[in-house]
């Protein structure tokens, strides 16, 4: 079985108002760093991306890959790999937990396998760097308001 790796942070805001922004890839390339291009290729009966392709730039590292999204509820997303040019698969998730008023715990977990060799340390040393980008600019973006 694939190790993940996992990181959280708290967010001053609703679990709706994080979600909004999670939910919101068009907006990615303004707040990811790393996404230069989101397009929603297929949404479900409510209207929420059931897939998503992006386009990465990561450094050394730049990607065309698709993604299945699945939502559990309000505060859950979880997504997993349809197609890839540097990667064999990717399973992610945010889970959203309400703290207290106005405050949220925003846990990020995320299992990557890449088609070229990397040492397990070097992978989740890469996933740890990923995860926490994404939730210093989730946090930076919810709190600030914007849309």
């Amino acid at each position: 079985m694939a190790e993940h790796t996992s990181s959280s942070i708290t967010i001053e805001a609703a679990p709706a108002d994080v979600m909004g922004v999670i939910a919101d890839f068009a907006r990615y390339p303004d707040w990811t760093g790393e996404v230069k291009e989101a397009e929603v290729l297929k949404t479900d009966d409510q209207g929420r991306a059931e897939q998503v392709r992006l386009v990465m730039d990561a450094g050394a590292i730049k990607d065309d890959q698709t993604l299945a999204y699945t939502w559990t509820g309000e505060n859950e997303v979880s997504w997993t790999l349809v197609k890839s040019q540097m990667l064999r698969s990717l399973d992610g998730s945010y889970l959203l937990k309400p703290t207290g008023p106005g405050a949220t715990e925003v846990t990020y977990l995320l299992t990557v396998d890449v088609k070229i060799p990397m040492l397990g340390m070097i992978k989740r040393k890469a996933e740890k760097v990923i995860i926490d980008r994404a939730l210093a600019g989730l946090k930076k973006r919810v709190e600030s308001g914007e849309k």
